[in-house]
């Protein structure tokens, strides 16, 4: 425990001290957008596998299923250079719609290297919610698989779009088919094309055609890199802005965290099985990997826990970023449960996008031998901005300490201005080189999320938290998920971990839904995957947190689902289950 003879502040950056050796409290940004350290490490390591998509067939029509760093500079060079004979010009944004795959890697780096800007977006949206994104941003451009090429068409006459580049799935990646074939929208999608429309392209022709060329096109870190599309988990999705300079920074805070273990860049292998339609997975699998010259696992659906599991055990990645849902997914696969997966070759996993209960930590860690850090991150922020330590020590139920050259303030509640006394709950506000310049066409949401204090632009982000005197920072909940039951405040998250202690739930959402009784007032509704042997009832719960939580945090209307409603990066949606609720009530 930190001591002084004064009260600990924010200003004092406790967390500093409880870095792990080797982690600085600063760091030098260099003055590059982020596609060069690609062109970096291509010169540095040309050999060293880049891509391994899971697949004992040809890539590409190539006698092997890896592609080298060498060869991700070429592609994306020549992807580059077909994007800017096309027509894109210095700021217009692309529109990925592709899960992971090497051809999302080769737009990623080609869109940078072309003067764009990506924005990507779920390729299994349904119609309205991708032409949404798409038409939102503006893309004149679409790269994409035939997988989803009929709902990009279909979607076409709403937006601007003019060009569509198509991988084809038959052509690029003949297993994973199949795989993807379980996510697409509708059966009639297909996934194999034998022609396009007229005036749209394929993906391998342009690498032919282009091979060997390059853009010419000046980028600088001011220069916008990116759209992301927030979760939506409270409301309409909004385009997170971000520059090449906030990329590059939050890239390089990450890079001093993992660089701990002292184990080369070249030698990590990186399961990439985060969408990488996320910054979550852009950040910390791709552009991590590619800055420090290691492989990355291609995983194109991590629903598919069979397909998860089989390229952890073939492939033995080292780093596995993930979120507590896949985590969860895993620990209670029949063959996990059994003891019969080997996750051995796994050092180190990185927890995001959602609180990650100390159950599951606790089993993954059992079954597999590695550790996992919980950590936070925002699209506003991209990605990361605190994560526990991993040789020092690791408080359960703690986001962990903030990256290299974060400020972070705890405001009131009531007024959002004053700070908090450490300890005490209120509004995270952050301050750091990673942040976003704001929402794209959103000036009211853009200034209400960033203030101006002490003549810096803070992130005021909406969650409820606390930390502690050690500079361990712990999330409470959203600020918008706060429920007032009976007069007090309650914390949806909270009750959710004490559910959790049960040993026959799987998964909990809880929300504030309206009290079927009382007008005007509010009532905790939870919705419980409990396992399939289990004999739970609405009774037994109850009973089960009458020692654990307060009366009033105890949530009196219980409902058993097979499955909660989720985001793309494993987020309970809490007003997916909120609307349930008030379609089972009509």
């Amino acid at each position: 425990m930190v001591t002084s003879a004064r009260a600990i502040t924010y200003a004092d950056k406790p967390w500093v001290n409880n870095y792990d050796d080797g982690v600085p409290s600063t760091l030098t940004y260099p003055d590059q957008p982020l596609h060069t350290f690609l062109t970096e490490t291509a010169k540095r390591v040309p050999n060293r596998t880049a891509l391994v998509t899971n697949a004992k067939v040809p890539l590409f029509g190539r006698l092997s299923n890896e592609m080298t760093y060498a060869e991700l500079e070429r592609a994306s060079n020549a992807m580059a250079a077909a994007l800017v004979d096309m027509g894109l010009k210095k700021g217009d944004r692309v529109a990925i719609v592709m899960p992971n795959t090497a051809a999302f890697v080769i737009s990623f780096y080609a869109i940078f290297k072309a003067g764009g800007v990506v924005a990507a977006t779920n390729p299994t949206y349904p119609p309205g919610k991708m032409a949404y994104q798409i038409n939102d941003c503006d893309a004149e451009f679409a790269i994409t698989l035939s997988l989803f090429y009929n709902t990009i068409k279909e979607i076409q006459s709403q937006t601007k779009l003019k060009k569509v580049i198509v991988a084809n799935v038959k052509q690029y990646l003949p297993p994973i088919a199949k795989i993807l074939f379980t996510i697409a929208r509708e059966k009639k999608d297909g996934h194999y094309l034998e022609s396009l429309k007229s005036g749209d392209v394929w993906f391998q022709d342009l690498l032919k055609k282009y091979d060997g060329q390059s853009s010419n096109v000046t980028v600088t870190p001011e220069d916008t890199a990116l759209f992301q599309y927030t979760g939506g988990t409270t409301g309409v999705s909004k385009a997170a802005v971000s520059q090449h300079k906030a990329l590059v920074a939050n890239m390089l805070q990450l890079s001093k965290i993992v660089g701990v273990y002292g184990v080369p860049g070249e030698e990590e292998i990186y399961l990439g099985a985060i969408p990488f339609f996320h910054v979550y997975g852009l950040v910390v699998v791709v552009s991590l990997s590619v800055y420090s010259g290691s492989k990355i696992i291609l995983v194109p659906n991590a629903r598919d826990i069979d397909d998860v599991i089989d390229c952890i055990e073939h492939y033995k990645p080292t780093l596995f970023p993930g979120v507590p849902a896949l985590y969860n997914a895993i620990n209670n696969h029949p063959r996990a449960k059994a003891g019969e997966v080997d996750l051995s070759s796994l050092r180190f996993c990185i927890s995001g996008s959602a609180p990650l209960p100390p159950v599951t930590q606790e089993e993954f860690e059992r079954i597999s031998g590695s550790s996992v850090r919980e950590g936070f991150g925002m699209s506003e922020a991209p990605t990361a901005t605190h994560v526990n330590p991993i040789f020092k020590e690791n408080r359960i139920g703690s986001i962990g300490l903030p990256l290299p050259d974060m400020e972070m303030r705890i405001v009131s509640l009531d007024d959002g201005v004053s700070e908090v006394p450490v300890g005490e709950i209120g509004e995270l506000l952050m301050y750091g080189p990673n942040l976003m310049t704001g929402y794209h066409r959103m000036p009211t949401e853009t200034s209400n999320a960033l203030r101006e204090k002490d003549g810096k632009r803070w992130l005021y982000t909406g969650d409820i938290a606390r930390m502690d005197e050690d500079g361990y920072f712990y999330i409470v909940d959203r600020k918008k998920d706060m429920a007032l039951i009976g007069g007090f405040n309650v914390y949806p998250n909270a009750v959710e971990q004490a559910i959790k202690e049960h040993p026959d739930v799987i998964e909990v959402g809880v929300a504030a839904i309206p009290h079927p009784q009382k007008r005007g007032q509010e009532a905790l509704k939870a919705w419980i995957v409990k396992s399939p042997d289990s004999d739970l009832t609405e009774q037994d719960m109850i009973a089960f947190l009458e020692n654990k939580l307060a009366q009033y945090e105890i949530p009196r209307r219980i409902s058993f689902i097979d499955e909660l409603p989720k985001s793309t990066v494993g987020k309970t949606l809490r007003r997916e289950l909120i609307r349930m609720e008030e379609m089972d009530s009509q």
